[in-house]
């Protein structure tokens, strides 16, 4: 498998060309199962999404919006039209001792209700965070209105809010330059702004994603820090493993997938991609081998 340059993924300072995993076949097949909508934080409409995976070539794609399932009709829809195999995913935002774990769900049932159910808890989580930080924001001299932020995450369909509408909010205000220098400065862990999330421990959520016949895989492993408690997601179901994302550089691809080998986990990748202008990369940077996505939509048949 070829290797690329190492650069640094979303969640990562700075802003470079991705990593490219590809797959050496008659078929280019580009697999990017971690793509966002405007339906959570990203900037991309489901339409905009999928053209422009259809122009990246991407080939299969997984919608992973954050606490939603509110884009994965339209994403499905459109991209019929551009032969793009749709999986129905997410990504749930767990909490453990006040750290976020960011656990993803392939292959849901989306109208499933025990997870709608649990899903609209999050988001009124998120809802009520929003708030908060708005209140910490105005008692530092910046005041934001939430108004919008708050009735578009009311809109039919379960959209998702969080920091990054804050950022942006922040940045329309001239507050601040960009997104980078919101969190930074102001809205991330340990600077005056920032305000603790509450939201289910990771056991839970795994459960959730298999009451909906999801196969549960924890995201971007290299950036969260867990990996003492890997084996603990394990023993309480966790299915897969991302072991390919922007985050991760060669070796640290390398490690996650010894870790996936020897606790015999699947392993899913994606570029997690947000449409954030910074991050310089489109749909498809970050693709999953093959012979993976292979094993993980046979697991799924079978689950």
């Amino acid at each position: 498998m070829p290797r690329a340059r190492q650069a640094p993924g979303p969640h990562a300072q700075g802003a470079a060309a991705p990593r490219l995993f590809r797959v050496a076949s008659r078929v280019r097949a580009v697999i990017d199962l971690h793509l966002h909508t405007t339906a959570s934080d990203g900037r991309c409409s489901p339409k905009e999404l999928v053209d422009r995976a259809a122009a990246a070539g991407v080939t299969v794609m997984g919608v992973t919006d954050h606490d939603t399932t509110a884009a994965i009709t339209e994403v499905t829809d459109v991209a019929r039209a551009r032969a793009i195999e749709v999986i129905a995913g997410i990504e749930i935002t767990a909490v453990e001792a006040g750290r976020d774990v960011h656990v993803l769900g392939y292959f849901i049932d989306a109208a499933d209700v025990q997870l709608a159910g649990f899903l609209q808890q999050q988001r009124a989580q998120r809802i009520a965070r929003v708030r908060a930080v708005g209140d910490r924001l105005a008692q530092l001299g910046m005041p934001i209105d939430i108004l919008p932020l708050i009735a578009k995450a009311k809109e039919e369909g379960g959209r998702s809010i969080g920091r990054p509408h804050i950022a942006r909010a922040m940045i329309a205000a001239g507050y601040v330059a960009d997104s980078r220098e919101a969190f930074d400065t102001w809205l991330a862990t340990g600077r005056p702004a920032f305000v603790p999330r509450a939201g289910a421990p990771p056991e839970e959520v795994i459960r959730m994603i298999h009451s909906a016949r999801g196969v549960a895989s924890l995201a971007h492993p290299g950036q969260t820090g867990v990996d003492a408690r890997i084996a603990a997601y394990v023993d309480a179901g966790l299915d897969a493993l991302e072991v390919f994302h922007p985050d991760h550089d060669n070796a640290t691809t390398d490690r996650y997938r010894g870790v996936a080998a020897r606790l015999t986990l699947l392993v899913t990748g994606g570029s997690d991609f947000h449409g954030d202008p910074s991050h310089g990369w489109e749909p498809g940077a970050v693709s999953l081998p093959a012979d993976d996505w292979l094993r993980l939509r046979d697991a799924a048949a079978h689950a």
